[in-house]
């Protein structure tokens, strides 16, 4: 009897999506799993990925440093998610607590104030410099005046995150400080929604934390991205689900995209789980 394969698994859960989902996953094992993964997709907030990886470059050359302090001004108020705009404006923060508003609660003044920081032509510089040929920053973030942010790929995606969980992207030293910065995500359902939850809150259960996830989403009308790194008693994996072409714009945690990719990301992690390191 023929075994049905890992991908005709995954089609058949997205048999009826209406939309169409780029996959990316690898074990670090040999094993891939690659579903449109040269496509481009709008990033939304996984550029921000790319801006904190240009961050610790510009630390690691000596260009820039953790400890700077930028201050948080009304020109710098723009819309969406995050914290900032909640607060008074002269509030000062060190560089690194406002990258980590920028990855963690996704925050989109952060964002702005790092790019501010760095300068779009260094950030792109950065994505060239490591072989994120499909990846770009069109823009700093506004709403009114531009309907892009970037663009990337799940294979791009996929690779900054296997680079920052094998020690390669920039340094050892880097690579461990940015996971534990995407460690602290907030905004990671795509990923988890499907998971058994009680592997993930050892907070509450009191025992020792089994799964953790690293990771960064991004939606934006156009788009309902995730990706990230997986990490399990039998080891790491990276996962990227990327999404487009659906007809629902509104944002709701039932969303189609949503609830499809978790789907496909519970799959990923049960035959990880079940194979004990592996998925194929």
């Amino acid at each position: 009897m023929r075994e049905i394969t890992l991908e005709e698994r995954i089609k058949a859960e997205l048999a009826s999506y209406n939309g169409t989902m780029g996959i990316y996953v690898n074990d670090f094992q040999g094993n891939k799993v690659e579903i449109n993964i040269e496509e481009e997709f709008e990033t939304a907030s996984c550029i921000k990925t790319y801006i904190l990886g240009c961050l610790f470059d510009q630390v690691e050359k000596g260009k820039k440093s953790l400890s700077d302090k930028l201050v948080y001004t009304k020109e710098n108020e723009i819309e969406g998610s995050g914290i900032l705009r909640s607060l008074d404006y002269g509030v000062e923060l060190t560089v690194k607590n406002v990258a980590t508003l920028m990855i963690i609660v996704s925050d989109n003044i952060a964002t702005n104030m790092m790019i501010d920081y760095l300068g779009i032509d260094t950030i792109n510089e950065f994505i060239r410099s490591y072989g994120f040929t499909h990846t770009k920053l069109h823009n700093k973030i506004n709403f009114t005046l531009y309907d892009k942010l970037g663009t990337t790929t799940p294979k791009d995606y996929g690779r900054i995150f296997e680079m920052i969980c094998q020690e390669e992207l920039i340094s050892p030293n880097a690579s461990k400080q940015m996971l534990e910065i995407f460690k602290k995500q907030h905004y990671n359902s795509m990923l988890t929604k499907s998971f058994p939850q009680y592997f993930l809150d050892s907070e509450d259960t009191g025992e020792e934390e089994l799964i953790y996830v690293a990771s960064k989403s991004g939606s934006m009308d156009a788009c309902r991205n995730d990706g990230g790194i997986v990490s399990t008693p039998y080891g790491k994996y990276v996962i990227v689900l990327f999404n487009k072409n659906f007809t629902d714009p509104i944002y709701y945690p039932e969303h189609q995209a949503t609830v499809f990719g978790s789907k496909v990301s519970r799959l990923i992690f049960d035959q990880y789980l079940a194979l004990k390191g592996k998925i194929k």
